[in-house]
């Protein structure tokens, strides 16, 4: 068969008109196409240059993780499963809904021991770089936090979508494998993800909104709504000018159990920016050649940095102590100047605010008022405190202040952005408090687990960091764990135990708590708590927070504390020390120098509970011993055991245990 060309009235071959419809059809692709904004890679996080074909069948937000390469990195082993490998991969997320996305969430569930060491347009919520994302770590946009739809932009790829470029290094993987992240999912509330497809080195999911999960009702927000963490800090811009701005930095406690003493924040700035002067706090360091010799010094000729506060690319913190808060410069401003103490809500809200501003001056291109960009890579400690994990800054509504002249007016920050930091449960020998038990029922002490707060500072060749700790007398609790040895060795001959060769290397810890179980009776018990300072510095306002488990709804009173049950389950309890005793000093010599050793600071109390209303508790099988223990919101170390009871032990209290607490108490009488 063949056609004919109406003009020439030639008749044109078929294979020569199938050649020239292909044709056609696949320039008409091309121009379609191209004539599609997709943005241009490395706009700041802005989409790539053409969309995956798999995303055209996508209603909702579409996301795909490609593998780009990889080298070998030194050190070059034999042995697989330790060597180590350079990678690159990218990773996509876009909108192809109808509804807007704000303050997207991509979670990548890596699995080879992958340390992510850069990504650009977005930033890991999990912490700062290297980061270790051997279980997955999850990108938040940065700066394209939000995600507009196609329909409001006109198609715009820039704006709907993000690209983000991952290096880092993975291990264990044989060059034969291509090393594939277990799942990609959007972890935003009220949105779900079926398991990705994989195909080689690249997989891609489409996520949708489940109808069944309604939108939270309350106030539109145009940003990313605020979001409840154990700290947040919030970032206020209240002045802007053309090369310089004025903000506030807010930090807020919201954990019944969390604490801050003394703390110190660090954040990293992104675009040559430095902090003129600043109110309510100070950096650690003043160095004018570090402004100098930057860019800050050639583009500033004019300004005299001697007076300038800090030109680190990473300053250092910390609050102003309290005889600074009615300094004309730099205090005088609400909720600053503690000493860097963050107490929780439940003991005193004005002490769980911490508050100071900062002129930052900014460095070209961003010479506009509207230029504001925060730090970014906030990370928060203290003495003794929980471990927090602060996220990136994420842009919120603006913040709303009284009206500084006393009208019912309401003042608006111009931008801010809220970082959120949770506490981390500590690893294994990294706490910095540890607790020991005993009992009426047995003589011994049960102490702290062997380097319990690390053995960084002992010389592991004397000692042995891995073994179980000796038993103690109650006495040997009372003085330093160098005076234990002795003490230890003497009982454990005394009670027929076995001593190793080697002995357990000491606890470590610079605060100790003993668990002690007085009574034991139908229809209630008694424990002792006692509190061991050996540090050389005093703590205020201390507290000790216990979880007495299925035992805890029955506590009754405290006598030389304050008690507080926490909130709903009444299993935590709060202690704190009286007016007058909520000063826990720091260690000091003992009477005679060369003889006796150093005594620390201690406060104790009787603490009593009932078994009304409260089935099967056995006080010497463990529900006697707290489940969880916390000084100034520090998770501490508990031993490993309990104290075991005699079948043959009659109720009551041993002559020797209660002689060596009588001491304790009398100590702490005469420490006040």
């Amino acid at each position: 068969m063949r056609a004919i060309d109406v003009k020439t009235g030639m008749k044109i071959p078929w294979d020569v008109r199938y050649s020239l419809s292909l044709f056609i059809f696949l320039s008409s692709i091309l121009f379609l196409s191209n004539g599609q904004d997709y943005g241009m890679p490395g706009e700041d996080g802005g989409g790539g240059a053409e969309p995956p074909p798999e995303m055209a069948h996508c209603n909702g937000i579409f996301m795909s993780y490609n593998f780009g390469s990889r080298e070998r990195e030194y050190p070059h082993v034999k042995n697989v499963t330790a060597q180590s490998w350079a990678f690159k991969s990218t990773a996509m997320i876009v909108n192809a809904g109808r509804e807007e996305l704000k303050g997207w969430q991509m979670f990548i569930g890596f699995r080879h021991k992958e340390l992510i060491v850069s990504a650009t347009g977005a930033t890991p919520m999990d912490g700062d770089y290297p980061l270790d994302a051997s279980n997955g770590t999850t990108f938040v946009g940065s700066p394209n936090m939000d995600l507009k739809t196609s329909i409001e932009t006109a198609g715009d790829f820039t704006q709907i979508s993000a690209n983000i470029e991952i290096t880092g290094t993975l291990f264990g993987v044989s060059k034969a494998v291509t090393p594939m992240p277990r799942t990609i999912k959007l972890t935003n509330d009220g949105w779900e993800c079926p398991a990705a497809k994989r195909k080689g080195g690249s997989m891609h999911v489409c996520c949708k909104r489940n109808p069944k999960i309604k939108n939270k009702t309350g106030l539109k927000t145009k940003f990313a709504p605020r979001r409840y963490g154990d700290l947040n800090i919030v970032y206020d811009v209240l002045q802007s000018f053309d090369s310089n701005y004025l903000a506030q930095v807010t930090i807020d406690n919201d954990n019944p159990l969390g604490r801050l003493d003394r703390w110190n924040l660090t954040f990293e700035w992104m675009r040559g920016e430095f902090i003129n002067t600043m109110r309510g706090a100070y950096t650690h360091k003043k160095d004018p050649s570090e402004c100098l010799y930057s860019k800050a010094g050639q583009y500033y000729k004019d300004l005299d940095f001697s007076q300038v506060m800090n030109c680190q690319r990473k300053p250092a913190i910390s609050d102003l102590p309290p005889e600074k808060k009615e300094d004309n410069v730099t205090g005088k401003l609400p909720f600053c100047c503690k000493n860097g103490t963050l107490l929780p809500p439940i003991m005193d809200p004005s002490k769980s605010r911490s508050m100071f501003q900062l002129q930052v001056f900014k460095l070209p291109p961003d010479l506009n008022r509207t230029a504001l960009y925060p730090p970014q890579h906030w990370k928060i400690d203290g003495v003794l405190n929980p471990q927090y994990k602060c996220g990136p800054p994420v842009r919120v509504d603006p913040s709303q202040f009284p009206d500084p002249s006393g009208l019912l007016a309401v003042t608006y920050a111009i931008s801010s952005w809220q970082v959120v930091c949770n506490i981390t449960k500590p690893k294994a020998q990294a706490s910095r408090c540890c607790v020991s038990f005993s009992a009426f029922y047995n003589n011994s002490a049960v102490p702290c687990n062997t380097c319990a707060c690390g053995c960084n500072d002992i010389d592991t060749d004397t000692c042995n960091a891995n073994s179980n700790p000796l038993l103690l007398p109650p006495d040997a609790l009372l003085v330093p764990f160098d005076n234990r040895t002795l003490k230890a060795k003497a009982w454990a001959k005394e009670n027929h135990m076995p001593v190793p060769k080697k002995l357990p290397c000491p606890d470590n810890c610079g605060v100790s708590i003993n668990w002690h179980v007085s009574t034991d009776y139908k229809n209630g018990w008694t424990a002792r708590l006692t509190v061991f300072n050996w540090r050389d510095f005093a703590f205020e306002d201390w507290f000790v927070a216990i979880d007495m488990g299925k035992a805890g709804p029955g506590y009754e009173n405290v006598y030389s504390f304050n008690g507080t049950r926490v909130p709903p389950s009444n299993r935590t309890v709060i202690f704190q020390g009286l007016p007058g005793m909520n000063y826990l000093v720091g260690q000091v010599n003992g009477t005679n120098p060369l003889r006796d050793p150093p005594v620390p600071g201690k406060q104790q109390s009787v603490i009593s509970f009932t078994k009304k209303n409260i089935k099967g508790l056995n006080i010497p099988e463990g529900d006697g011993f707290p489940t969880k223990l916390f000084f100034n919101g520090e998770e501490c170390a508990l031993p490993k055991h309990f104290p075991k009871k005699s079948s043959g032990h009659r109720r009551g209290i041993s002559v020797s245990m209660s002689f060596v607490f009588a001491t304790i108490a009398a100590f702490a009488l005469m420490m006040d």
